[in-house]
């Protein structure tokens, strides 16, 4: 009877997990297509990579982090001979980075931006079972190719950053805190980039103390494993590095679409502390606020993304490919409004900030205009905090009641549409 039992059990997970793949064929098709032709560019171009445009340059500073940790040499003071870029991230990132360097460069790309396809695929399913409209596979590999449009997204892959498989691993744990281990991942996120810490104040906010504790743990786990294994480069990490943020490109680059590159731009110059401080703190204190409203009443998927927007307005660096998070955004927003979705959407396709002429310092003579389109993921992200704040106010701002166990909406919102109920998708 046993056997039979432990039989039976058996045939029915085959069959579960035939079922699975065979919905998420479609998807594992984009991935494997993404990773050959990744990984055949990358085996014509090895000699001279660099001459197409992102040439893969931030995993080749990843996988020369990884070496410096293998031949036990400091980790910061260098750069990477085919980039001449630093590693610029916490120590405890370039532990991970070391297998790769003992790998060819044609295969750690196609490994690297099939993970990434992989984790953007992974956010559009989290998303929509976060928001309670599953997406089947054809859809979510119609949607992943879709986001290739988006100027973050394509960016991600051609420079091979490590965005999308952090957003992933923040989604995760903000839509689903109720895990045992919720707020791990969080705070390893925060170990390889710092500024996932900001997802740590958005929990405190929304009432998951205990969540963001845990993440709190695990990002000092990951700064005592940093000063365990490379302790010179930690001391020099923490110790200096931190509060150098010139060190990884110019502050002013139109690329750099935070409150700190648009007052740089807006001033012709870097701006004192205290007036980035001024502006940043406050801004971004509002915009993570209001997410943990968001989060609080139901819709976790858009309260993660204001608390992602807060983090880019409030680091001094966001270049435009670290704001992928503009796809589970625009999801989010497909499930209230159509036109603010495909507006949202729309921005980051068109990459207004490359309109004016930018590079070399030309940034410092942008008249009024140019100003409006240089930062233009700045200021769509303040036009989404003001139509966030309009709606909520208009359907009533108190705390909304819980999901319910078919996992309607709260009363208050409006209720959502699914993503495929319309033609066309975001």
């Amino acid at each position: 009877m046993a056997y039979r039992y432990l039989l039976l059990v058996a045939r029915h997970d085959a069959v579960r997990i035939g079922r699975t793949l065979k919905g998420l064929g479609p998807v594992l098709a984009v991935v494997v297509a993404a990773a050959a032709v990744a990984g055949a560019v990358a085996w014509a171009e090895v000699p001279a990579r660099l001459s197409l445009h992102g040439g893969f340059v931030d995993i080749s500073a990843y996988r020369y982090g990884g070496r410096l940790v293998l031949d036990g040499l400091p980790l910061y003071g260098s750069r990477d001979p085919a980039t001449n870029l630093r590693f610029t991230y916490p120590p405890f990132a370039a532990l991970p980075m070391a297998p790769l360097a003992l790998l060819p460069f044609w295969l750690v790309t196609a490994l690297w931006t099939a993970a990434s396809v992989g984790a953007l695929a992974g956010v559009i399913l989290v998303v929509g079972r976060a928001l309670r409209r599953p997406v089947p596979g054809w859809l979510v590999a119609l949607l992943t190719a879709g986001a290739f449009a988006l100027e973050p997204v394509w960016q991600n892959l051609t420079f091979g950053q490590i965005n999308l498989l952090l957003m992933l691993a923040v989604l995760v744990d903000l839509t689903y805190p109720e895990r045992r281990w919720s707020g791990v991942l969080v705070g390893i996120a925060a170990g390889v980039k710092l500024t996932p810490l900001v997802f740590v104040v958005l929990l405190v906010l929304a009432g998951r103390r205990t969540t963001a504790g845990r993440a709190l743990l695990a990002f000092a786990g990951t700064v005592a494993i940093g000063f365990a294994t490379i302790p010179g480069s930690a001391r020099t990490y923490w110790a200096d590095n931190l509060v150098k943020a010139g060190r990884v490109g110019p502050p002013e680059l139109a690329h750099n679409q935070s409150v700190f590159g648009t007052l740089t731009r807006l001033l012709d110059g870097v701006p004192p502390t205290l007036l980035w401080l001024a502006v940043a703190g406050p801004l971004a204190l509002a915009i993570v606020a209001l997410g943990a409203v968001w989060w609080r009443r139901g819709d976790r998927v858009l309260g993660a993304g204001f608390g992602a927007l807060a983090m880019l307005l409030a680091s001094p660096v966001s270049w435009s490919h670290h704001w992928v998070w503009a796809v589970p955004v625009g999801l989010a927003l497909w499930t209230h409004s159509r036109w603010a979705s495909l507006l949202w959407t729309a921005v980051f396709v068109a990459r207004p900030f490359v309109w004016p002429p930018w590079g070399d310092r030309r940034e410092y003579g942008w008249g009024p205009i140019e100003h409006v389109l240089g930062n233009a993921y700045l200021i769509a992200a303040l036009v989404l905090y003001l139509w966030a704040a309009v709606r909520l106010r208009a359907h009533g701002t108190g705390p909304a009641p819980g999901r319910s166990r078919r996992g309607s909406p709260p009363r208050s919102l409006p209720a959502r549409r699914d993503f495929g109920a319309v033609r066309g998708t975001p």
